[in-house]
C-alpha cells in the first residue's frame, strides 16, 4: 500500500540518533488477536478499554461491546465538561425560542454566533462520548448511523437540530433498523435537510422520498423507480416542522389525525388522503402518521434494505469491497432477526473474512483522530478539551456533520489516502504528541502495547526518538498505525 510506504519514509527522515532512556515495565500484555478485535470494534484501543477486555476475557467482552448494560459513569471531568455545555442544560425548546428571537433582530451577528457556538458544543459533546464512554462499539456505530442517515449542518438553522438529531439516534444505534429508520426519517432535522417541510398535497417535494429509497434503505440499484418516488413522497405529505409552541390550525375534522412530536409536525391538511403504491404494495389512504410509520417499517423490512445496509456495515468493519458471501449471510442474519443490528454484527464478528481483515481496514480521519486521542490521552487526567480533535478533524477534511451532500463521508480508502491528507496527518501527530506533555505533570509514556505489532523498520526509528513527544508523534505517524 502506497500510504504506508509514504509513511515509513517520513519515519526515517525524521528519526534522532538519540535513544530514550530506559522506560518503566509494561502493563499487562494482550492478546494480539483481542487487541486487533478492539481496536476494530471501538474508535482503537486505550489503556482502560485493554485492561478491561483482558478482564474479561474474549467472549465476554465482545458480548459486552454488542449488548451493553446501562450507561457507565463517565470521568466526572468529563461528564462536569458535557454539563458545562449550554447545548446539555438548556431544554431543545427553549434553545429554540433563544434562536428565533435573534434570527427576528435586525442585527443577525449574534444569530451565526450563536449557531457557532452550538455546532462546536455539539460537536464537543459527540467526541467526549466517543472518547471516554466505556461502550465503544455503540459509539462507533453512532456515527456510522448518523453518517448513514446524514444531515448536514450548513443549512438554514441545522446547527441547533442537529445535536438533538444524533441524541435521538444514540439509543438506536444497536437496536432495530426500523426504529432508526424511524427516528431519522421523522426527526425535524431530516425534514427540514430534505425539505419536507415543504411537501404537501398538490405541491409534492420529491426530496425526502428519493434519498430514503436511495441512500437510507433499499440503495441506488434496489429497484425502485421514478413513479416509486412519487408515491413514497405522497406518503410523506404534511410532515413538516413547527419551532412555535402553538399548534398548526386544523379543520376540525381532521384533529384527530394531526400529530405533534417535538418539533416535528404532522398537519393533516396537508397531507394527501389518497391511497398509495409503493413497490408495488398498495397502501390504505386516510390514516396519516400511520401510513408514513406503515410504510417505513415495510421499507425497513424490505430485502434490498437488507443488502444495501448490511453491505455498508460490512465496508465499515470489514473491507472497501465486502466479499458477497459475508454480504449475503449478514443479509439474511438481517431480514431473520428484523432488522436486529446488534446481531446482524454478532454473525459479521464471528465471520472468518471479518477476522482475516483485522489489521488491514484504512483508518478515515475521524478513526485516526480518535484513536490516536486514546492512545496519547493520560488515564488520569482524560482529555477534556476537544479542540485538538475539532481542529485536526477540520484538517483532514472530515468535521463531524461537516458533508455538505445527503450521501454522508465515503468509508473507502481511497477518498483518504493521497499524498495530501498524509501529509496533514503528520502535522497532527505532532500536535497531538504535544498533547501528553501537559505542564506540572511528567510525560505519558507512549502507548505502543496498544498499537498492533510494529514492523522492523518501525521500531528502530521509533528507538532512536529522544523524547516522549518524539516517540509519540513517530508513532502516530507509522504505517502500522494508519490501519485498523
Amino acid at each position: 500500500m502506497t500510504t504506508a510506504g509514504g509513511g515509513a519514509l517520513w519515519l526515517a527522515g525524521c528519526a534522532s540518533v538519540n535513544r530514550l532512556p530506559a522506560r518503566p515495565a509494561a502493563r499487562r500484555a494482550i492478546d494480539p488477536m483481542d487487541l486487533a478485535l478492539l481496536d476494530r470494534l471501538t474508535w482503537g484501543a486505550s489503556a482502560a478499554s485493554a485492561d478491561d477486555w483482558t478482564t474479561r476475557g474474549r467472549r465476554d467482552a465482545v458480548q459486552a461491546l454488542l449488548h451493553p448494560g446501562p450507561d457507565a459513569a463517565l470521568p466526572p471531568a468529563v461528564q462536569g465538561a458535557i454539563e458545562a455545555l449550554s447545548l446539555a442544560r438548556t431544554p431543545l425548546p427553549a434553545l429554540v425560542a433563544e434562536l428565533e428571537l435573534l434570527r427576528r433582530a435586525d442585527d443577525r451577528q449574534p444569530y451565526q454566533q450563536r449557531l457557532f457556538v452550538l455546532a462546536r458544543e455539539t460537536a464537543t459533546r459527540s467526541l467526549l462520548q466517543a472518547l471516554h464512554a466505556p461502550h465503544g462499539l455503540r459509539e462507533q456505530m453512532v456515527w456510522f448511523w448518523c453518517n448513514h442517515f446524514h444531515v448536514g449542518q450548513s443549512k438554514s438553522n441545522l446547527r441547533l437540530l442537529i445535536g438533538d438529531y444524533e441524541q435521538t439516534l444514540r439509543p438506536h444505534a444497536l437496536g432495530r433498523f426500523r426504529d432508526l429508520l424511524v427516528a431519522s426519517a421523522t426527526h425535524a432535522a431530516m425534514l427540514r435537510y430534505l425539505d419536507n417541510e415543504q411537501n404537501a398535497a398538490g405541491r409534492l417535494n420529491e426530496n425526502h422520498a428519493r434519498e430514503l429509497l436511495e441512500l437510507h434503505t433499499l440503495g441506488v440499484d434496489g429497484g425502485y423507480t421514478q413513479r416509486d418516488v412519487q408515491e413514497l413522497a405522497r406518503v410523506l405529505t404534511g410532515l413538516g416542522v413547527n419551532l412555535g409552541d402553538t399548534p398548526a390550525k386544523v379543520a376540525p375534522r381532521l384533529q384527530p389525525l394531526y400529530r405533534r412530536e417535538g418539533l416535528t409536525e404532522f398537519h393533516p391538511g396537508r397531507h394527501d388522503m389518497g391511497d398509495k403504491t409503493v413497490l408495488g404494495l398498495t397502501l390504505k389512504g386516510g390514516r396519516g402518521w400511520d401510513e408514513i410509520l406503515e410504510q417505513l417499517g415495510a421499507l425497513a423490512r424490505h430485502s434490498s434494505t437488507a443488502r444495501h445496509v448490511c453491505r455498508k456495515l460490512a465496508m465499515f468493519l470489514v473491507a472497501d469491497v465486502p466479499p458477497p458471501a459475508l454480504v449475503d449471510r449478514l443479509s439474511q442474519r438481517f431480514l431473520a432477526t428484523d432488522g436486529d443490528i446488534a446481531l446482524t454484527l454478532q454473525t459479521l464478528i464471528a465471520a472468518p473474512e471479518f477476522t482475516a481483515s483485522l489489521g488491514r481496514k484504512f483508518k478515515d480521519p475521524v478513526h485516526y483522530v480518535l484513536s490516536a486521542l486514546r492512545l496519547v490521552a493520560d488515564p488520569q487526567a482524560p482529555l477534556v478539551d476537544m479542540a485538538p480533535a475539532t481542529t485536526a478533524l477540520n484538517r483532514l477534511g472530515q468535521p463531524l456533520y461537516g458533508r455538505a451532500t445527503p450521501d454522508g463521508y465515503p468509508l473507502d480508502e481511497s477518498a483518504w489516502n493521497g499524498s495530501g491528507q498524509m501529509a496533514a496527518r503528520f502535522e497532527v501527530a505532532r500536535t497531538f504528541s504535544r498533547l501528553s506533555a501537559t505542564p506540572g505533570r511528567p510525560a505519558v509514556a507512549p502507548g505502543e502495547r496498544l498499537v498492533r505489532p510494529l514492523g522492523e523498520r518501525t521500531r528502530s526509528v521509533l528507538a532512536q526518538a529522544t523524547t516522549p513527544q518524539d516517540r509519540h508523534a513517530l508513532l502516530l505517524s507509522s504505517p502500522e498505525f494508519m490501519l485498523r
